[in-house]
Formats: C-alpha cells, structure tokens, sequence
C-alpha cells in the first residue's frame, strides 16, 4: 500500500535523519478555529503538519494526495446555520477542484492510496454529514447525525471514555480509557436505525463512549454522557480504522497543565497526544 508523497525533502528534520516525514493537511476555513492547535500537536507527535484553506484545495494550489494524514478540526463551519458542518458537507460532495474535477473523487483517492483522516468534534460532525462515516458499504451516504445535545446548551467539561476492544480504529490502537474536553452544542449522534448501531458495535466501528468514571461502564445519565448520543457514542470510525471522528477535544489537550487539575491527580501524560502519536505512528510502519 503505498502514498504520494511528492516533496521528501520539504523538512529540514526530514534531511537530518535521512527519512521521510509523515505529512498532515490540517483544513482551515469557513469558521475552522482550532487549526493551529490541532497543527501544533501534530509536530509534537514528529509530524510535518501544513494548516491549508479549503480555497487552496478547490483552486488546485494545494492536493489532498500529497498527504498521509487529512484532519478536520474542531470550529463552528459557516457559524452552524443549517446545521453543524451541513453547508460544508455540500461543498466536499459537488464543488469541483479548478470547477473540473470533484472534490468528492479527490477524497476517495486519498482512501485508496492509504490516507488517514481524523474529525475532530465540527469535523466529526463533518465527516458523517458528508457521509465518509461510517464508510464501508454505506461510504457516500449519510446514515448518521450528530444533533443538539439532550441537555439543550453548550456543553464544555471533562469526560471520561472507554476505547471498544474490538474497534480498528487506527488512532486508538493499545489504548483503554482516556480523559478528554469536550465542547460542543450538537453532539448527540443518532442513527438511521437501531440495526446499523448493532452492526457498528459488532464491528467495533463505535470505537470511543462515554462512561461512568466509577463502574466504567457506557452510560446515557448527564453530565457523564454530556449530550446523550445513542450507545454512549464518543466517536465512531469505518470499517477499515483509518477513518476517525470524535466529538471529543483531545488536541486540546497536549500537555498536563491544560487539565484544570492537573497538580492534584499527578498526571504524568497529557493523553490527547497518545490519538495523534498512533496516527503518526501507523503511517511511519505502513506507508513510510
């Protein structure tokens, strides 16, 4: 399985070590506002991360196919009007890259040749409104949503979630329990039907929920499932792993004086930065 990669010696790093670097096209635009958080723990991770404007894209200026990573971070895409990251979901299936090729075709092809992609809460909320979730069979159809939360407000707290043993998903691999921001007025996924939540958790495609912090079991009770997304979901991701959305913040936390508490519990690790280390890391063993 092998990736473009059209610019070896685009890092001075890259040439010192005398290897290639994985490349990660952070998107930016349209009311995306944590673009340069979400590139920052990237290159913490040892990646070369670039933050591009969409306009780059559709001009031609910029190829999604020169990148091992395509992230969606976190934002309010066209300040939310009609819906969480819906206008920008019109624009990823029918604008045309120099008005001649697809957007869409340009985002198969990235899968195709092994690409990874990460939505990031509004990118979460992108990547299923444009109908890259859950991929697989229904890849291109829009079969889940990500709505107002049930507590009707802003939700911004810490949650506690628990990584589906099962789950492909690349960017959770060895991990077991994480400790997250979240930040978010529509994050209660619901699905087209109880069927496909059953076919998902057999799966293992819902890769992250929500928990109770002392049975660590999934759970609908509020504040512990902050927006009561069905089956606790946190984040899903396709059958193949490489495709990841979550609506928790986990480059917001990067280092251990971002949690509120963090001299209390002793913490030892920022664990937003394990999600952003697999990722780097598969791409360094399978691609690189």
């Amino acid at each position: 399985m092998g990736l473009l990669y059209s610019n070896q010696d685009d890092c001075q790093d890259g040439k010192e070590k005398g290897m290639k670097k994985v490349k990660v096209l952070v998107l930016w635009g349209y009311g995306i506002n944590c673009e340069e958080e979400t590139k920052f723990v990237f290159e913490k991770v040892g990646a070369s991360a670039e933050i591009i404007h969409l306009s780059e894209i559709l001009s031609g200026e910029k190829s999604l196919l020169n990148y091992h990573i395509l992230c969606f971070p976190g934002g309010f895409l066209n300040g939310d009007h009609l819906g969480s990251a819906q206008a920008c979901a019109h624009r990823f299936r029918y604008l045309k890259i120099k008005g001649k090729i697809p957007l869409w075709e340009e985002f198969i092809k990235f899968l195709a040749q092994g690409g990874l992609m990460l939505g990031i809460c509004n990118g979460f909320q992108l990547l299923v409104k444009t109908g890259l979730l859950p991929g697989g069979p229904y890849l291109g159809q829009r079969k889940v949503t990500l709505t107002y939360n049930d507590s009707g407000k802003f939700e911004d707290r810490w949650v506690h979630l628990k990584v589906k043993a099962n789950t492909p998903c690349v960017f959770l691999q060895g991990l077991e329990e994480l400790y997250l921001p979240v930040r978010h007025g529509e994050g209660k996924l619901v699905a087209e039907n109880e069927e496909l939540l059953k076919e998902w958790e057999i799966n293992g495609q819902i890769a992250l929920q929500y928990i109770d912090p002392e049975t660590k079991a999934p759970t609908q009770v509020y504040p512990y499932n902050p927006n009561g997304s069905q089956k606790a979901v946190a984040g899903l991701c396709d059958p193949t792993g490489r495709i990841f959305g979550l609506m928790p913040h986990p480059e917001a936390f990067n280092d251990v004086t971002n949690h509120p508490r963090w001299t209390r519990l002793n913490l030892s690790y920022p664990q937003g930065l394990l999600i952003f280390e697999n990722g780097v890391n598969w791409v360094k063993k399978n691609v690189l």
